[in-house]
């Protein structure tokens, strides 16, 4: 007896000869995945896409491998254009990610870069700039205690003002060393701040005569210091040396002349920087509130005619209050030495921002919040103190 071809097929196979009867064949048995040699019907039925379950899968290449669940490899069908017939590969569900939580920051620690504006959080706000483009009261807090810094020493213990003078002296030499270096000059420090300091001593001991003499040192010692390193460059710092000199222990020893002056040095000094700080207030004041016409424009753009008005108004008229209450001047000279005094104070601020300017450098240091460095609070009161002194000295003689 034949056995039954386990394809279903009635062909006699092996010793069974052809009169064999056919059997009725068994029913096959169900299998868990559809067959196409089976039931190609039901194979080729496309399956109702239930939603987020089914997603299409990207185009393969022609001849390229199929995607792992491809239901045309799995039937043994080839790339061709009925490819597009079959279901696509089935994907996960896509489904909605929950936002991870913010991890939590340990307090007082700031984290790094700013924070950004959001429907919950307004925007950071930025500091806004005075006109004058200064931190105003730092400014006035630094200024203050510069003040006292003087103030005190002048009328309690007049030796320590000299000290002050001295140390405010070194520190501008270092800053206008420190300066000049952007230009590619390198005056030699340690004889401009031995021979500013001598400058300074000379003046207070000696007189004028010894102010000339200080300065006269100091630019020799400069002169055979620079020697040593050579001819390259030797004239840029020396040039940069003398200017040195010349801007910072020399004028600043008038400081020292005014001090030393005998029974009324303390109040030389008073009237002289009250001048100053009138004549600055005065021109800050009026050229925020007014100033619409530029003085210098390519020297200092935020100095205008109407500060400047505003500056010399002002000291001309505390300085004819105070010359006449503390020196017995009479008040139209006194006008007159806070007029001399505002002016030299303007040109002072203008021939710093000139140097600035030509060097490239915004603040001549960092040292003094919402000031600059020394030397641009130094600067108004550099020129003023020649000229005071000049004055002072025909209006208030000086009795030996």
């Amino acid at each position: 007896m034949s056995h039954l071809d386990p394809h279903g097929s009635a062909e006699p196979r092996g010793w069974d000869g052809p009169d064999a009867p056919t059997p009725t064949p068994a029913p096959a048995p169900a299998l868990p995945w559809p067959e196409p040699e089976i039931d190609p019907g039901q194979w080729h039925r496309r399956p109702a896409v239930v939603p987020d379950a089914y997603a299409e899968a990207p185009a393969r290449p022609h001849g390229g491998p199929a995607a792992v669940g491809d239901p045309a490899a799995m039937n043994g069908h080839r790339d061709g254009p009925d490819d597009s017939e079959y279901p696509t590969t089935q994907l996960e569900p896509v489904r909605d990610v929950e936002p991870e939580p913010e991890p939590a920051r340990s307090p007082g620690r700031r984290q790094r870069g700013r924070r950004r504006a959001g429907l919950d959080r307004p925007p950071t706000q930025q500091p806004v700039p005075s006109r004058a483009g200064r931190n105003l009261p730092a400014a006035i807090g630094v200024g203050l205690a510069l003040g006292a810094l003087i103030v005190v020493p002048l009328f309690f213990y007049p030796p320590a003002f000299l000290v002050v003078v001295a140390a405010a002296v070194g520190i501008g030499i270092w800053e206008m060393a420190r300066a000049v270096r952007r230009s590619g000059a390198h005056p030699p420090l340690v004889p401009l701040l031995v021979g500013g300091v001598l400058t300074v001593g000379l003046a207070w001991f000696s007189g004028p005569d010894a102010l000339s003499l200080g300065l006269l040192v100091t630019v020799l010692g400069t002169m055979v210091w620079r020697l040593g390193d050579g001819p390259g460059g030797f004239q840029r710092d020396l040039t940069a040396a003398t200017l040195i000199a010349v801007y910072v222990p020399f004028l600043g020893g008038f400081a020292a002349l005014l001090a030393a002056a005998p029974g009324d040095g303390d109040l030389r000094v008073l009237v002289t920087l009250a001048a100053v700080v009138l004549s600055d207030t005065g021109g800050y004041a009026a050229g925020v509130s007014f100033g619409k016409h530029p003085m210098a424009p390519s020297v200092s753009p935020k100095k205008s005619w109407e500060g400047f008005a505003g500056s010399v108004t002002a000291a001309a008229l505390g300085s004819a209050l105070l010359l006449w209450l503390l020196l017995d001047v009479a008040p139209w000279w006194g006008a007159l030495f806070g007029l001399a005094v505002s002016g030299a104070a303007v040109l002072g601020d203008l021939a710093e921002s000139m140097i600035k300017r030509d060097l490239g450098v915004k603040d001549m240091s960092n040292l003094l919040p919402g000031h600059g460095g020394l030397m641009d609070r130094l600067d108004s009161i550099l020129f003023a103190l020649p000229t005071a002194y000049l004055l002072l000295a025909v209006f208030v003689p000086v009795l030996e």
